[in-house]
């Protein structure tokens, strides 16, 4: 239901993803596989709307993946929620899949944060408190 909300809000009410939450040891898998980068990370996107088969699914944005482990201990260390975090990552992973981008320019980066935040605003609070 949140993503379906971020989705809307970003302009793409048809579109589809499909997220993944891993522990730290998958999570640094794919890191090391798919992006040659060595140990856990905490969100990893996959674009499916680039590539030579973009045009196979046009609704189908990509896959975000998780770690739950990190986001957990980034939230600990943060002092915050840990579905406040999980929404944060959430919410950067599906801005990577619609084509934000925040590693090649300090000015695109500004301009993914604030969306971020705006994004972070139309979740509320009573999403970020999860009832266990």
């Amino acid at each position: 239901m949140t993503a379906r909300r971020i989705l809307n809000a970003l302009g793409y009410p048809d579109a589809q993803l499909s997220i993944l939450i891993v522990d730290d040891p998958q999570i640094a898998e794919f890191n090391l596989t798919y992006l040659n980068h060595a140990g856990p990370t905490n969100v990893i996107a996959f674009p499916m709307q680039e590539g030579p088969f973009s045009g196979i699914s046009p609704d189908l944005l990509g896959d975000v993946v998780i770690s739950a482990d990190t986001a957990h201990r980034e939230a600990v260390e943060a002092g915050m929620e840990m579905a406040e975090r999980f929404y944060q990552l959430l919410i950067h992973g599906i801005l990577h899949l619609t084509g934000y981008d925040h590693i090649h320019s300090e000015e695109e980066a500004a301009v993914m944060e604030q969306k971020s935040d705006e994004l972070m605003q139309l979740i509320g609070k009573e999403d970020c408190a999860w009832q266990v």
